[in-house]
């Protein structure tokens, strides 16, 4: 397989991962999923495709788009055709986006050179099917289809392999305090949506209070570089006390059909030993036996301004939260770190792990060792 600028080889990897990170712009959504795919490379044996849209591609993108809305009839939108000339085990790769599936179009020889294909697709509402029949028929040629939104039965239907649900992971080393834990010098963390009422009760604390108070002021999901927008956000979030979460568009319930699903912000409230405040997703089986632990999510109205009482009786309580954040870091470093997520998806298709994702699992165990004696030491010193 000829090496350009596109495509990154390693000795004689085993996996064929597809990435769209050059085809879009560096939207801070992209962020979390960026960080998998780079840290699959140091945890498995991959070579990467990365290629750039051809000129056309706006203009070939509509009409793929409007060509699937009616036929089931994948259109490549203005992706260089790509051949895939040596053998792998497995294809992976990641969809944020329901049109992204037709970016494989542009693959020739994928079944025919990779023993098993799997996608793991980040956002496609049961409301949405009859609207992509084109990225439907793509979805169904994979082996393997990971879900990351808990109601998926309906595209069972039109599938022809197997398909779980996975969450989503976080690079728990990046986000994680620990060994050297910094102080909290930020009260409140709200980053990307948020309800007028908590942000105004918000806004008012930190007047009132003296609090410091850190949301979002601009407009704008472009990032400069998505790999130091990512580190700012695990900094930001290591010194912070609290973090607002809330469902996926929890405020556009017209786009989701209604559905109360969960992404990133939970595992980025986490990791670093946030209390997070705010919404649980409704009706979600898959969220209560992920964040199964006591105050994993400190349950607020968005309708009103509780959110500030809520905090002051909080602050009275430094044990309790003492509790919260050391449960909170220990579970995303034994849990939901996303070399746990490449496990399963690896289990998933009858592949075993190698050295270095074992290596790195033990690294993130005796991590949550360390913090765990930590905070047994600061409980019997009486420090909080």
């Amino acid at each position: 397989m000829p090496v350009d600028s596109s495509q990154e080889q390693q000795g004689n990897p085993r996996i064929l991962l597809f990435s769209n990170r050059n085809i879009f712009d560096p939207l801070v959504w992209r962020c979390s999923f960026q960080e998998f795919e780079k840290l699959l490379q140091e945890i498995d044996d991959v070579d990467v495709l990365a290629p750039k849209p051809t000129k056309w591609y706006p203009h070939g993108r509509r009409v793929a788009a409007r060509v699937g809305e009616f036929a089931a009839l994948p259109l490549n939108p203005g992706i260089p055709s790509i051949s895939i000339d040596r053998d792998y085990d497995m294809f992976f790769t990641v969809c944020e986006r329901v049109s992204e599936l037709l970016h494989l179009k542009a693959l020739k020889g994928l079944r025919d050179r990779c023993k098993k294909s799997v996608c793991w697709i980040m956002e496609f509402y049961v409301k949405d099917i009859p609207v992509y029949k084109s990225c439907l028929e793509v979805l169904a040629q994979f082996d393997y289809v990971v879900f990351m939104f808990v109601a998926n039965e309906p595209f069972k239907a039109y599938l022809k392999g197997q398909s779980q649900f996975l969450p989503a992971g976080i690079d728990t080393l990046r986000f994680c305090p620990y060994p050297n834990p910094p102080a909290r010098s930020i009260d409140v963390l709200s980053i990307g949506r948020r309800a007028p009422a908590t942000h105004q009760a918000l806004l008012k604390m930190a007047e009132d209070d003296g609090k410091f108070y850190v949301y979002d002021t601009i407009d704008s999901l472009r990032a400069y570089n998505l790999e130091e927008h990512r580190i700012l956000m695990a900094n930001m979030a290591k010194r912070s006390r609290y973090f607002i979460v809330s469902p996926g568009k929890f405020d556009k319930p017209e786009e989701t059909g209604g559905l109360s699903e969960f992404g990133n912000r939970y595992v980025e409230s986490a990791a670093p030993g946030c209390i997070m405040l705010g919404m649980r997703p409704s009706n979600n089986p898959e969220f209560e036996k992920i964040f199964n632990w006591p105050d994993a999510v400190i349950e607020v109205p968005f309708t009103s301004d509780e959110i500030v009482s809520v905090i002051r009786e909080l602050d009275k309580d430094p044990e309790r939260q003492m509790k919260v954040r050391r449960k909170n870091i220990t579970q995303s470093l034994l849990h939901h770190d996303w070399a746990y997520r490449w496990e399963s998806i690896l289990e998933m298709v009858g592949m075993q792990p190698l050295p270095k994702l074992q290596a790195r699992k033990r690294a993130l165990k005796e991590l949550a060792a360390a913090v765990e004696q930590d905070f047994i030491q600061h409980e019997m010193s009486g420090v909080h």
